[in-house]
């Protein structure tokens, strides 16, 4: 009887925690997809200012895709060119739809994953998934990697 009282009693317990926990799980969830909807809102718009705000000021742009003879290969683009790039942008509009697939985080670090299509002028270019990085800093949720596939075929 008294183990039987000493498992319910930790089944409570932990019951209880775990409810007081999900409330702020599900607020850290928001808080991170709010972040990454910002850099692509900040992408779309051609707003370098939001697009930044998202981002640590070191953060790391890769790409993996095939190269010309079909070769996996991984490039790095200059976060610095890419923001000029955003914010001068040329007479093509671009559209990036994700899908929020998986997100785990702890206290300061988070990691995403979002496959997407990529439109240009409304016709998609291509897809793949994007594989997000995070950090929690004392202003929120910042991206500090975000490393990417690229195909054309196999988009459903």
């Amino acid at each position: 009887m008294k183990q039987l009282f000493s498992f319910l009693l930790l089944l409570f317990v932990t019951t209880s925690f775990a409810q007081k926990k999900a409330p702020d799980a599900a607020g850290e969830e928001k808080a991170i997809k709010k972040t990454i909807n910002n850099f692509f809102d900040g992408m779309e718009k051609g707003d370098t200012a939001l697009l930044k705000s998202t981002c640590m000021p070191d953060m790391v742009l890769q790409t993996y895709m095939a190269d010309k003879e079909g070769i996996m290969q991984v490039y790095t683009e200059d976060f610095a060119e890419f923001v000029m790039m955003v914010g001068n942008p040329g007479p093509d509009q671009y559209d990036e739809r994700i899908k929020f697939e998986a997100i785990h985080a702890e206290q300061t670090l988070a990691s995403v994953w979002t496959p997407y299509s990529f439109y240009i002028n409304g016709k998609r270019s291509h897809c793949g998934t994007n594989s997000f990085q995070l950090v929690k800093t004392k202003d929120g949720w910042k991206i500090q990697y975000i490393i990417d596939t690229r195909r054309k075929q196999g988009c459903n």
